[in-house]
């Protein structure tokens, strides 16, 4: 049963280093599988699982300044998510937006955005933007005028995050026109967020390219995927982690796979998750200073697993406890609805229900 088509793309860049990987190491190399599998279509996505999710939460901002403007986001108090364009130069075969409506904000609504950050209801808490995507670099001149109109609109925003796979993407695209989006900025704190999820994306066009970035000032860190058979063992990791931390590299959320239509055969189960980041955090391994959140990406955000986050297990089912009010998710989002797969307990915390992963 074909449950939907995502397109295969890959940038150039990624091509080269995939023929040049087989050439040298072989298409059955850990190297080549790990960057390969991350990018080619397999025909498991094509059969049917209980993943059926083809958004990973609801969480659009409907007011009077909004109405319109897709892709503005908030789930938290101090952040507000803007999807300036989701296009990408390489499609990841476990994209979160993989069946998001595509669009590129054009000028005018970047505007409209800006001074929606800086109006009265906003200007008291909202202190940063994450400009996501897709891929917001691949749009330089749209990004600088989101950013002038947040500095003049806006002066509230004290920090801007970038997300971006560009560096392992198409880091020939990092040039100075590029580089020019974060100088001549005093107000803005810039950090850059990107994904790099097997140790031999760590090619030197991609080393350059993060330096060129870190050397204008911006802070670079990597929200990582835990993903079978590409990344799901101990010594992979370990070496992963050691790589960004020698590239100035922050750790921040390796996340399980969120439950999506076609991505069942990257999902190990939570346990194989928990215990394999025991191993990375407690082996001596790895620096403290280099060691990674393990977290869920649910209906209602992120959960970062602790003792205690778990309630309950109904199956494949999971039931997580999360410090979120739905009171204060109402006051920064009003048009916010509790998902079907949460709850409310007595204390008017958010519960959730998640789809965990399963062994082979």
């Amino acid at each position: 049963m074909t449950q939907h088509t995502f397109s295969v793309r890959l940038s150039g860049f990624l091509r080269r280093k995939l023929d040049e990987l087989k050439a040298e190491q072989g298409e059955n190399s850990p190297a080549y599988l790990g960057l390969a599998r991350q990018y080619l279509g397999s025909a498991q996505e094509q059969r049917a699982f209980d993943e059926h999710s083809v958004k990973h939460y609801e969480a659009g901002v409907t007011t009077s300044e909004t109405e319109g403007l897709p892709g503005i986001e908030r789930l938290y108090r101090r952040a507000l998510v803007i999807e300036t364009t989701l296009a990408c130069a390489a499609h990841c075969r476990y994209c979160l937006r993989q069946n998001y409506p595509p669009h590129t904000l054009t000028e005018e609504q970047l505007l409209d955005v800006a001074r929606y950050c800086g109006s009265r209801q906003n200007r008291d808490n909202l202190t940063e933007v994450l400009i996501t995507g897709g891929d917001p670099l691949l749009i330089p001149h749209r990004l600088e005028t989101l950013l002038r109109a947040l500095i003049e609109h806006a002066p509230n925003v004290r920090t801007v995050r970038l997300a971006t796979r560009l560096f392992g993407h198409d880091p020939g695209r990092v040039d100075e026109h590029l580089l020019n989006i974060f100088r001549n900025k005093p107000s803005l704190r810039f950090e850059v967020a990107t994904q790099i999820n097997h140790p031999v994306e760590f090619f030197p066009e991609m080393i350059d390219a993060l330096r060129k970035v870190q050397d204008v000032g911006a802070t670079i860190y990597s929200q990582n995927v835990m993903l079978k058979s590409i990344n799901d063992d101990p010594d992979t990791l370990v070496e992963l982690y050691d790589k960004m931390r020698r590239n100035n590299v922050e750790a921040h959320y390796l996340f399980h796979p969120v439950p999506l239509l076609s991505t069942h055969h990257f999902r190990n189960s939570l346990d194989r998750g928990l215990e394999l980041v025991r191993r990375l955090t407690s082996c001596g391994a790895v620096s403290g200073r280099a060691k990674p959140m393990f977290a869920v990406m649910t209906d209602i955000g992120k959960i970062t697993l602790y003792e205690g986050s778990i309630i309950k297990r109904e199956g494949r089912q999971v039931l997580f406890q999360s410090g979120y009010r739905l009171e204060d998710r109402l006051a920064w989002n009003p048009s916010w609805q509790v998902p079907e797969a949460a709850e409310v307990d007595d204390r008017g915390l958010l519960r959730v229900w998640y789809l965990d992963g399963e062994e082979d």
